[in-house]
């Protein structure tokens, strides 16, 4: 071969390269897959959409992408991240392309039937944890997959720019913009991402590695954490502009550029929940978490009257559920087997998106109009992290980064 290499051979080389790529692919998938929240408010007054409707459609993309998550982390033991991740890219085009032609329709059956088959993009994390983990050893595995994990900012930039550029460029180019940085994305893995040179495809049949993944203790305990943590940040994300626009009546950029913040906050704070799960364990990274999102949640249902106090909220949620989805992840990297971290993967991620499409169907099912209130939905939330807080302090045990693998 002489002394030129490809840009994948090269690849096989460089960690970071590989991490860069993957938490880049994770971006735009993850703006995909949350480009129908931020033009809720758009849908709900175009459609004459009632609270309940709206909330069914923001949550129908998380479904697909928390259970898809599941049979992807299975193919990527399999097949390996560089195929899986350019497979969930493609499959995202035409998904997003029928929502941008249902709503154009004002087909509201339409529209929800093309926002589940967008809930593809979202599998992309169940490629992406086994992908990087299989590059780092276990003791920086908390910060490689707290640095994947940052590609949920995706949510930060389609609250920011989907509105804006629906304002500035129209409804069908803007749907047509993220459906080219999906395919140039896929042009990019496919040609500069490499397997890491551990990588051994597993031969394992589908059903036997899923049930092996399941009978373990940590799929589930972690799947419970992740749930909240995860599923958190995935349903404020969602229906946090529904939420300002109605209780703070602010307007459709207004709300979508505050969420944005409150998801460049969770982004931020989740690789560094993985550093310091690396350096002091996961168990105090994931406590501190619980504990700061059952006392939040309390707090905002107290809607804090003003800019400054009510931001400051929600960015403090924000950075707790940032700060326990990294502690989740790298808490799996510590306790999974080697053969089982894409299965695995692939179930606790899937409870993560699962958690997400619950609340905002609750909270639009609970929404008191009389009083303008969405109290019921938060006070679960509070209650449900204390009860996660007291499981994770009495029953679940921390576990040496020598065992992991993740």
């Amino acid at each position: 071969m002489g002394s030129k290499m490809t840009a994948r051979q090269k690849a096989h080389h460089s960690k970071g390269v590989n991490l860069t790529l993957a938490t880049l692919t994770s971006v735009v998938c993850f703006w995909a897959w949350t480009s129908v929240s931020p033009l809720g408010i758009r849908y709900t007054e175009s459609m004459n959409l009632s609270s309940a409707q709206t909330s069914v459609l923001v949550a129908m993309p998380i479904l697909v992408g928390s259970i898809g998550r599941i049979p992807v982390g299975v193919l990527t033991d399999r097949f390996g991240g560089r195929l899986l991740f350019t497979l969930v890219l493609l499959a995202s085009v035409p998904a997003l392309l029928l929502v941008a032609l249902a709503g154009t329709l004002n087909a509201f059956a339409f529209l929800v039937v093309a926002a589940l088959l967008l809930g593809v993009a979202g599998t992309v994390f169940a490629v992406g944890i086994p992908f990087v983990s299989q590059w780092y050893q276990p003791f920086r595995r908390g910060f490689a997959t707290g640095v994947f994990g940052a590609g949920m900012g995706g949510t930060a930039v389609s609250a920011f720019f989907t509105p804006r550029l629906v304002e500035w460029l129209g409804y069908v180019p803007t749907h047509l913009i993220i459906a080219t940085l999906l395919l140039v994305t896929a042009i990019c893995v496919w040609t500069l991402m490499a397997e890491a040179p551990g990588f051994t495809a597993s031969t394992d049949p589908f059903l036997p590695k899923l049930t092996a993944a399941a009978r373990l203790s940590v799929t589930w305990q972690m799947s419970f954490l992740y749930a909240l943590v995860f599923g958190g940040f995935v349903a404020f994300s969602t229906y946090l502009p529904t939420y300002l626009r109605q209780i703070y009546d602010f307007d459709l950029t207004a709300a979508g550029t505050r969420t944005a913040g409150f998801a460049v906050a969770a982004v931020i704070l989740r690789p560094i929940g993985g550093i310091l799960a690396d350096r002091i364990g996961p168990k105090p990274v994931v406590i501190g978490s619980l504990a700061a999102v059952a006392v939040l949640a309390w707090v905002v249902n107290l809607r804090p009257d003003g800019e400054i106090p009510a931001g400051l909220t929600f960015v403090a949620m924000a950075s707790a559920l940032g700060l326990g989805a990294g502690g989740v992840f790298a808490w799996i990297g510590r306790s999974a087997p080697p053969a089982r971290v894409g299965a695995v993967s692939g179930i606790v991620s899937a409870a993560g998106g699962l958690g997400g499409y619950f609340p905002p169907l609750v909270m639009g099912a609970t929404y008191n109009a009389a009083e303008n209130s969405y109290a019921i939905g938060l006070i679960l939330l509070a209650g449900t992290a204390l009860a996660a807080l007291i499981f994770t302090i009495l029953f679940v045990k921390n576990r040496p980064s020598a065992t992991t693998t993740q």
